[in-house]
């Protein structure tokens, strides 16, 4: 079973995520939760006894109670554009002083604040206290820049948004080498079995690992079987060289693995799952070690173009990191 089916949004990319490079550059009144506080990665916190010199400490945007007409408002610059399907307005531990609403405007510009083209992006929505409001994203089009409206004041512990990373192409030549999985390229997480200590999202991440925490991690497996994760490349190519990093997995690093890879338009995640399975082998089973970059290229298999690869780990355990670096397949090709 893939664990999509009770994670919404679950096969898309949080956007974000300042490390990805994703910023709020202005707020219309942070005076009591700093702006920046809306995007931070942890999940927010309470700290009963907490205060600061501007009040109670809270984990999260909070502006001040507004005397005067009008709605207060953050604008978050996207490190990297890309299309946008959903967004968590996350109000948790704000209870009397969240705002009853909240909307959201987006544009694409190349200034840092821009002031003109933003459009709707999603409407006036009602907001209860301390909660979590997963709300579906209708809209095609690639923004760089989000807005996100309160009325009319109050605070939002954490903005989620989930998409796609839609890179510009154009800043590649043909025949260039690139990593076709990162996210910088477009490439993400679809589904998996397990993801019970570390996102599968964490996998296509730049850079190794920080800690053990940044990369995917399953459950201890008790049962026959493995676990695996299928990944959507950013763009269809031919493979020439895998990394699979277990960086700071020691007890805990899978024992071995393998990927299997083509190229397929299938959308729907339980069919991708299902056809996964046949999939031609890339890499046949592998030996791995603890705490290492693993690198592969005369073992791999010659799957021709890819669009998807499925990362099988036996039985079960932790990989920080996976690299498919490869050519970008050329207009038309598919096979």
């Amino acid at each position: 079973m893939s664990r999509q089916g009770s994670k919404p949004f679950g096969q898309w990319v949080r956007l974000e995520q300042p490390r990805l490079g994703t910023r709020v550059v202005f707020a219309s009144d942070d005076f009591f939760a700093d702006k920046a506080r809306l995007i931070d990665p942890a999940e927010p916190v309470f700290i009963p006894d907490k205060y600061d010199d501007y009040g109670k400490w809270m984990d999260g945007w909070e502006s001040r109670r507004k005397r005067t007409p009008g709605h207060d408002f953050c604008v978050i610059r996207l490190g990297i554009p890309g299309r946008i399907h959903g967004v968590d307005i996350d109000t948790r531990y704000f209870t009397g002083n969240y705002p009853p609403r909240a909307s959201i405007d987006a544009c694409v510009s190349n200034a840092e604040l821009p002031e003109n083209g933003w459009e709707p992006l999603l409407p006036a929505t009602d907001l209860q206290g301390n909660s979590q409001h997963l709300l579906a994203i209708e809209s095609n089009r690639t923004w760089t820049h989000l807005r996100l409206n309160i009325f009319p004041d109050g605070g939002v512990a954490r903005l989620r948004v989930y998409g796609e990373v839609m890179p510009d192409w154009s800043q590649y030549g043909e025949g260039d080498v690139i990593d076709l999985l990162a996210v910088e390229n477009g490439g993400r997480a679809l589904c998996c079995n397990d993801e019970h200590f570390g996102s599968m999202h964490n996998l296509n991440l730049s850079g190794r690992g920080i800690n053990m925490g940044d990369g995917w991690e399953t459950a201890r497996r008790r049962v026959p079987g493995n676990d695996w994760v299928i990944l959507a490349l950013g763009h269809p190519g031919t493979v020439e060289r895998v990394e699979v990093d277990t960086a700071h997995f020691k007890g805990n690093y899978p024992d071995r693995t393998s990927l299997q890879a083509a190229y397929t338009t299938t959308t729907d995640l339980q069919e991708l799952q299902n056809e996964s399975r046949a999939w031609p082998v890339l890499l046949a089973q592998t030996k791995l070690g603890m705490d290492r970059q693993h690198f592969f290229e005369k073992e791999l298999g010659d799957c021709g173009v890819i669009s998807h690869v499925r990362l099988s780990i036996f039985p079960d355990g932790g990989v920080s990191r996976l690299r498919i670096i490869g050519r970008l397949a050329k207009p038309g090709e598919s096979r």
